[in-house]
């Protein structure tokens, strides 16, 4: 009786851990959502579907890259910290990236380096671990077309809205001209 007795109380904490562990993650993302900084970051067009994951859009971003000082101290995937500002517009600017968090009030995420140029210029391109926005199978489609459509009309601005908060990001919307890609769908449904 013992025994059977440890071997219940060991399912019940793997089973506990099982269960705080995805908990956990979905509670801190959604506390950068509910408190986080919202930011801007305008993106260019790419929409792929993954057999594993469903339906998304591949989020590109305008302005993923820095001029730094001295290239030969940043590395191709090495993980970094973007402090963020923002333009008079209300978009994302990177600030600067440091090898470090920041000690100072300031909002980061962090990125990896994508590459480091190698064409003369002292550019470093990043990439932002927000660059998937996932949608209902059933409306993946038409998001898909309203996102290219946007993209290939100049007048329109789309965006990804991301909120930061302690160096973690969460991509909260993809909006076009200020619509929610969500929005823009169910019109077009609807119609």
């Amino acid at each position: 009786m013992d025994r059977k007795y440890k071997l219940l109380l060991v399912f019940i904490l793997v089973a506990l851990v099982q269960l705080y562990i995805p908990a956990k993650m979905i509670l801190e993302s959604e506390d950068v959502l509910d408190s986080g900084t919202a930011y801007k970051f305008k993106t260019a067009p790419v929409d792929p579907t993954d057999p594993f994951r469903g339906k998304y859009i591949t989020l590109r971003y305008k302005d993923n890259h820095i001029e730094v000082e001295n290239k030969s101290d940043w590395f191709n995937g090495e993980e970094i910290y973007v402090i963020l500002n923002k333009d008079k517009d209300g978009f994302a600017k990177i600030k600067f990236i440091s090898k470090e968090a920041p000690q100072y009030k300031a909002d980061y995420f962090k990125a990896k380096i994508r590459y480091v140029s190698s064409n003369g210029s002292n550019q470093v391109r990043i990439a932002y671990p927000f660059n998937r926005y996932y949608m209902e199978e059933s409306k993946a489609e038409a998001a898909e077309k309203a996102y290219r459509k946007s993209q290939a009309d100049t007048s329109k601005v789309a965006y990804s809205l991301v909120r930061i908060k302690d160096g973690e990001a969460v991509l909260q919307d993809v909006l076009i001209d200020g619509v929610s890609i969500k929005d823009i769908v169910e019109k077009e449904r609807r119609e």
